[in-house]
């Protein structure tokens, strides 16, 4: 019995090395790409833990969950960990920043995510760059939700690693990522006696043994179905145009946030500036009294396949999330999440205008 997705033609090496290379066409970067076997936390995990150690004194920023991560990972590793947390109804600004340096001159690694998916937010990555650089320390940026729904550009940004996966905005399989790694980066890891070595969050092994080799021997036999996926979906970012899958992702996110907001209900977007609001997803705050995870609920029983969810742990009380990304990030997509909540408010006895609404939403994505 044949099947489209087994008994494929082995993937060799040269074919996986042009994906890395389509990859990092798609980040504008003139760094090592180096695509890894598994969902985005493996190079997250394995760039933080080649990089840091003892003698690192790293500024954390947190604006969502995965900071703190971040800040874990970096305790783990031995690293003096200075965190920077502020509201998850906003952005870390460039001015905090540059305070935290200047309290802290030692600091030589900046970890910090570009879009929280989880809390709505959009950090000022090329501001931040630029204070980075100018003290000299190493700066590792979390892109996973951004590529391709806002620009990414490592080189520009002065990023030294830079970490994507394809599962949001890119459309594609959630099982492959990839990180983009600059020479300061790969230095520092050499240079680190804790760099995890022979081991699968190994970025060195792929440095010596793939990058180093000239790419024609993989380390291991590759996750074939999803550097397939990888590849189909960076072929359709490519025939669509980055510029216009941005500017998709951005209309989902006025729109979604006009249509909330004209909803009404007690319904208010949860990042409060749009400038802070990620094109990624957008983050609602419902009001007192109402708990956000029965409304995604009785939402979600109106239409299962809407892009809705709760805010995770404490949040799922309070924040409701539109993830417009991907292939959801249509006007379609906005139109069923904004009507479908005005159904699931409607039926918890709140005054909505569902009507108002939905042309707020269509107005927003012209």
């Amino acid at each position: 019995m044949n099947h489209p997705f087994l008994d494929l033609a082995p993937l060799s090496a040269s074919r996986f090395a042009a994906i890395e290379d389509r990859v990092a066409r798609l980040l504008g970067t003139g760094q090592d790409v180096v695509i890894m076997q598994g969902e985005a936390l493996l190079p997250l995990e394995g760039a933080i833990r080649g990089t840091a150690g003892p003698g690192t004194t790293a500024l954390n920023v947190i604006t969502g969950p995965y900071g703190q991560t971040f800040g874990d990972w970096l305790r783990d590793c031995g690293a003096t960990v200075i965190d920077l947390a502020v509201p998850f109804h906003t952005a870390v600004t460039a001015d905090q920043i540059r305070s935290a340096f200047a309290e802290h001159p030692e600091i030589d690694f900046v970890s910090l995510v570009h879009a929280e998916a989880a809390t709505g937010n959009t950090n000022p990555v090329a501001e931040i760059g630029e204070i980075v650089r100018a003290h000299g320390a190493l700066f590792y940026l979390d892109a996973v939700a951004s590529i391709g729904a806002e620009p990414v550009l490592p080189d520009a940004w002065g990023v030294d690693l830079c970490v994507i996966g394809a599962q949001k905005a890119m459309g594609g399989p959630a099982g492959v990522s990839a990180v983009s790694v600059s020479e300061r980066a790969w230095a520092r890891m050499a240079a680190n006696p804790r760099a995890p070595r022979r081991s699968y969050l190994s970025l060195l092994d792929w440095k010596q043994r793939w990058i180093d080799g000239g790419r024609k021997a993989l380390l291991h036999a590759p996750a074939q179905l999803e550097m397939l996926a990888l590849e189909a979906c960076v072929e359709r970012i490519e025939a669509d145009g980055l510029d216009a899958v941005m500017a998709r992702h951005r209309a989902a996110a006025l729109s979604a946030r006009a249509g909330a907001v004209a909803l009404g209900g007690g319904l208010e977007p949860y990042v409060h500036d749009v400038a802070d609001a990620a094109p990624v997803a957008t983050t609602l705050r419902v009001p007192a009294g109402v708990v956000a995870s029965e409304v995604v609920g009785r939402a979600l029983a109106i239409d299962a396949a809407l892009p809705l969810a709760a805010g995770g742990g404490a949040l799922a009380k309070e924040m409701i999330r539109v993830n417009h990304y991907g292939v959801d990030a249509t006007v379609g997509a906005v139109r069923g999440c904004v009507a479908a909540l005005g159904a699931a408010l409607a039926e918890a006895g709140l005054k909505v205008d569902v009507e108002g609404a939905l042309r707020a939403v269509e107005d927003a994505w012209r």
